[in-house]
């Protein structure tokens, strides 16, 4: 398994930072399209649609992405962007803890399933498309380091000083004590960043702590629906690390927050 994990992972980040600084615009709208269909499938799998259903969700989100992603690089002039990225945003802050609380499943109605999987998928798309073209392959880069910094050191603090559970219903793993070893983590992060990007330091330090509960958030949805589907992985595409949402979860939440923030980031 060990073995597995490694040799896909060696295939796939040079795959993913290819596609990011080498790809053009055009072509990095079609990468962050195929990325949320085959997450959207996935999220058909945690509904429980048949085949043609899981098909389906792909092809309206690749579809959805690939239309409603700015064909230019003055990305929050367009008038759709805002309002998908505030509303996946306002999901992420006063939605989804709620969902966590109350524990509501996707499985009822296709309808119901259906719709926060497009609506999240989508604005995960445009912020991707958005990010890019507004801060760059490298700072888009930067955003999604904070997601991979908070897991890591939310594991390795978990394991080494974990007692308190997070969320022991959703996810038995995850503890508070990981969650303080993420934000600290992310907070030494991106201090780091702002001295060598010059935006101010305590702007950075917000923002960072604002992503990681988002991601942490994330990636607590996640689990939930796979508990509730009773499937330990999203899928088996990715060989040793389970499905594409499993690896991008946190960025879903994430990205959509962090394309709002950006234009209030950079402002003097």
């Amino acid at each position: 398994m060990l073995i597995t994990r490694v040799l896909t992972a060696l295939v796939l980040i040079p795959l993913v930072l290819a596609a990011l600084f080498l790809l053009p615009h055009s072509g990095w709208v079609l990468f962050a399209a195929g990325v949320t269909a085959l997450g959207a499938w996935e999220w058909g799998g945690l509904c429980r649609f048949n085949r043609l259903g899981r098909i389906a969700l792909g092809l309206v989100v690749g579809v959805l992405v690939v239309l409603l992603s700015p064909a230019q690089f003055f990305v929050f002039r367009q008038p759709w962007v805002w309002p998908v990225l505030a509303a996946s945003s306002l999901f992420w802050v006063i939605i989804a803890p709620l969902w966590l609380r109350y524990r509501w499943t996707l499985q009822n109605t296709a309808l119901k399933g259906s719709l926060p999987g497009i609506l999240l998928l989508v604005a995960a798309g445009i912020a991707l498309v958005a990010l890019r073209a507004q801060a760059g392959a490298s700072g888009l880069l930067a955003v999604m380091v904070v997601a991979w910094v908070a897991d890591t050191a939310a594991y390795f603090s978990g394991k080494a000083f974990g007692k308190h559970k997070l969320a022991p219903a959703i996810s038995p793993g995850k503890t508070w004590e990981g969650a303080v070893g993420a934000m600290i983590a992310v907070g030494i992060y991106v201090l780091v960043m702002a001295h060598f990007s010059g935006i101010v330091w305590w702007k950075m330090l917000l923002t960072g702590w604002c992503l990681t509960v988002v991601s942490i958030v994330g990636d607590l949805m996640e689990s939930l629906f796979k508990r509730q589907a009773g499937i330990k992985d999203s899928s088996q595409l990715l060989p040793g690390h389970g499905g594409v949402l499993d690896r991008v979860d946190s960025l879903i939440a994430l990205l959509p927050v962090a394309a709002l923030i950006w234009v209030w980031l950079i402002q003097a």
